[in-house]
């Protein structure tokens, strides 16, 4: 596979006939979230275990919930956005839409039915900015998605230095799923991007499972370690659900000089029932976390509910 992210990005796999052929299964259909998959992910599934953890985030749901618990928009981000293309819940912070693309589908993905069209932040900088300098409380501002990654280096140094010319920003933070997936997109010059920002940085990775931290990642991420590196998980039923899976991700991730942040319980978006994993069982799994390893190695449980995280304690 060629070391280079826009070749890596342009070579995945999108839609349940691909997928089928590629993993030799029928259990991909096309349904209202296209289903998307870069190689340098679907390479590390194992294509002999219809229960790779890997595979089960992407695949699909056959089933019918239609759960009153489960909604089309979880968070109601739409509803928080003073400004198109920016989300203001918390007086320090704003999150801004990046992008609208990511590098993989995720079934679990509490932004599948987020209107992208109208809410883009290079479209709307302007209004962005006003609104930004008008309120002198925010101090940081958190680049998500979609994935801001997907963007090339140059439209993100770009976003950056805009970002700078803000007297009272003092903190960039990247959320970003596609440095795990598509681990080719941390590029010197990317790195060279973070590491030069007057802003301080914070990339806080997604990963759920500690297969996917490929070689390329751990070789790649060190490039970055210059900057303050989290991560935050999402708890799957039949993904993560287990104390072992779980510390084996707090320590692989150690291990690459990026410090476990989040745990986080289910958004509850409509299509992603077989994932919930229950409140008690949640609470007992993090008790063993934190029998089984050091403190700073166990992230928090929360819940991001009415937009507000809650941490379970216990």
């Amino acid at each position: 596979m060629q070391n280079n992210w826009k070749h890596n990005s342009r070579n995945t796999l999108k839609g349940a006939s691909s997928c089928n052929d590629f993993f030799q299964i029928s259990q991909f259909e096309d349904q209202h979230f296209p289903i998307k998959i870069p190689l340098e992910f679907a390479n590390l599934i194992d294509k002999n275990n219809p229960e790779d953890p890997l595979l089960k985030q992407v695949i699909n749901s056959q089933a019918r919930f239609g759960s009153s618990e489960f909604f089309l928009s979880p968070l109601d981000d739409e509803s928080n956005a003073p400004v198109e293309g920016l989300i203001h819940k918390y007086p320090n912070r704003v999150l801004l839409i990046a992008s609208r693309v990511c590098a993989i589908h995720c079934q679990y993905c509490f932004r599948q039915n987020f209107n992208y069209a109208e809410h883009d932040a290079l479209s709307n900088w302007l209004a962005i900015e006003d609104y930004i300098r008008a309120h002198t409380q925010i101090n940081e501002v958190i680049l998500s998605g979609g994935d801001p990654l997907s963007l090339s280096d140059e439209k993100l140094q770009a976003l950056i230095q805009k970002i700078e010319r803000i007297p009272h920003i003092r903190t960039l933070r990247i959320h970003s799923r596609s440095a795990v997936v598509t681990p080719s997109r941390i590029t010197d010059q990317l790195a060279q991007i973070l590491n030069q920002t007057s802003l301080n940085v914070v990339v806080v990775l997604h990963s759920n499972h500690a297969n996917e931290l490929s070689s390329e990642f751990v070789k790649n991420i060190g490039k970055l370690s210059q900057i303050t590196l989290l991560n935050q998980s999402v708890l799957l039923k039949g993904v993560n659900d287990s104390a072992q899976a779980l510390s084996d991700l707090s320590l692989q991730l150690f291990d690459a000089g990026v410090l476990p942040y989040y745990l986080h319980l289910l958004d509850k978006v409509s299509g992603a029932e077989h994932f919930l994993v229950g409140d008690q069982c949640a609470k007992e799994l993090h008790q063993q976390l934190k029998k089984n390893l050091s403190g700073y190695l166990v992230p928090r449980l929360v819940r991001d509910e009415n937009g507000e995280f809650k941490a379970w304690i216990g």
